[in-house]
């Protein structure tokens, strides 16, 4: 079912539209340099698929399917659900002739973007949030069984936009952050432990500074599940220098098949 009007306004203005344009930006920029971790994706989804052999798969954060192998996975499985906040619409014209795949768009953090507006949206500078203590960090609940479910790249990415406008609209210290990025990214995984799944995040970033040095943040603040099969690689996310400080960036990326 299609966003509201309304919805889409706040979804507009936290900035999901051009966060989702800015994904494809950014790989075209870096010149054929994702095409290593994209193919990392595929491989792996191709692998635990082999292994579980789904009737059902539901992808939470399917993006551009630049790393979803979304022509096997259609010949595999009787029902695949692609479920991200918007989908451009070069992904709803590419999977239109793939009778058995349903495009839903769905927050895949069970509804913190509504929420986080609703506390946070209409604040000004006089009257910023005092805290964080107010929100509510809900779980995905998806209409019936998802079967098999694939976290793809989103794990460390439900945070980004809602902290963004919260620290234009609250007056919370900087550990408040830590632990609503920690809350949401708990809350998703905890989601994945319920199904047989596959989480694929960056777990840290390696900076690389213009005057030679370099330092790693972690990503994922949540403990990883225990996991039947495992592996990870290294994301070179942006070594073009497309980074306005001129900075290099990798990310160190983990599968997991829970």
């Amino acid at each position: 079912m299609p966003h509201s009007a309304s919805y889409r306004r706040i979804l507009h203005r936290m900035g999901y539209y051009n966060y989702q344009q800015g994904l494809i930006y950014r790989n075209l920029d870096q010149k054929n340099g994702w095409n290593s971790h994209l193919a990392h994706c595929r491989d792996f989804i191709i692998k635990t698929i082999g292994l579980v052999n789904p009737s059902r798969i539901t992808v939470l954060g399917s993006g551009w399917l630049m790393d979803l192998p979304i022509a096997e996975m259609a010949e595999k499985a009787e029902k695949i659900s692609l479920v991200d906040i918007v989908h451009p619409p070069e992904v709803i014209e590419q999977t239109a002739g793939l009778r058995n795949v349903e495009i839903s768009e769905q927050d895949v953090s069970g509804g913190l973007i509504k929420e986080v507006w609703n506390k946070a949206g209409k604040k000004i500078f006089f009257n910023k949030l005092p805290s964080l203590g107010t929100i509510v960090i809900p779980e995905y609940q998806p209409v019936g069984d998802p079967g098999f479910v694939i976290s793809l790249n989103i794990a460390t990415q439900l945070e980004v936009l809602p902290e963004r406008l919260l620290k234009r609209k609250s007056k919370a210290p900087d550990e408040e952050y830590i632990r609503f990025r920690k809350d949401i990214q708990e809350k998703h995984i905890g989601f994945l432990k319920k199904h047989i799944s596959v989480l694929i995040t960056d777990e840290a970033e390696i900076i690389y500074k213009a005057n030679g040095s370099q330092t790693e943040n972690k990503t994922l603040l949540a403990e990883l599940p225990a996991s039947r099969i495992s592996d990870s690689w290294i994301w070179d996310f942006d070594l073009m220098h497309t980074d306005f400080n001129r900075q290099k960036s990798q990310f160190k990326v983990v599968a997991l098949m829970i």
